[in-house]
């Protein structure tokens, strides 16, 4: 992929690429630790790299020996997740900007016996977004469906000046589907794969993100 607006992290070699190496493999999953970790740190560095695309501003610091002339952000970003699997991204970028306010979302795929499923969201906190640069971290962006419902609904709080999606593993189609949506936003995917199966599993991707972090869920 060659937008300019999709940022993929693992092309360029670094220590990320054994933090997905670890997050993809079957036996160190079983540390789910380890893989919460795993997913903070990726957040951690995309916040990291986000931060430079945002506006700064001259400030002076009283220090012991006199004034520093520094720059600094000139506004935190608002940062939203979707429950329960986005939460250990959502900290890795709170752990960087610190004094971020936050948004929520709670949505789901609700399976049918047959295997297909619906996107169920049933609840939204959030603050103004208007003008702000809002950043919403979910660790698979598959078909795309739960994001887009999400950043619409989001978009009733107001309109940012600027959207960062942040995600662990992409698949190409999930990315499509968002550009297709909002072709101005800018995609931050650790990894992108190209597979997606026909029930909307990212291939290899990694599994459910949201099981191997906190636990395997009983669905009415």
């Amino acid at each position: 992929m060659h937008n300019p607006m999709i940022h993929h992290i693992a092309k360029k070699n670094s220590i990320v690429n054994n933090w997905i190496n670890e997050l993809r493999n079957t036996e160190i999953q079983q540390d789910r630790l380890r893989f919460r970790r795993n997913i903070e740190r990726i957040g951690e560095v995309i916040a990291y790299e986000i931060s430079k695309t945002m506006p700064f501003q001259q400030v002076d610091v009283n220090t012991p020996l006199g004034i520093y002339n520094g720059q600094e952000l000139v506004e935190y970003p608002v940062i939203a997740t979707i429950f329960r699997a986005g939460f250990p991204l959502f900290q890795g970028m709170l752990n960087v900007f610190d004094r971020s306010n936050c948004a929520f979302i709670a949505a789901y795929r609700k399976h049918k016996p047959d295997g297909s499923f619906n996107i169920n969201q049933e609840y939204v906190t959030c603050p103004d977004l208007n003008g702000k640069t809002l950043i919403i971290a979910d660790p698979m962006l598959a078909t795309g469906s739960s994001l887009i419902m999400a950043l619409d609904e989001l978009f009733e709080y107001g309109t940012p000046a600027a959207v960062h999606i942040v995600v662990t593993i992409a698949c190409t189609e999930g990315i499509d589907a968002v550009h297709r949506r909002y072709p101005e936003f800018n995609i931050w995917a650790a990894d992108i794969d190209d597979e997606l199966t026909a029930k909307g599993y990212i291939v290899p991707g990694l599994g459910d993100a949201g099981d191997l972090s906190f636990g395997s869920k009983l669905q009415f």
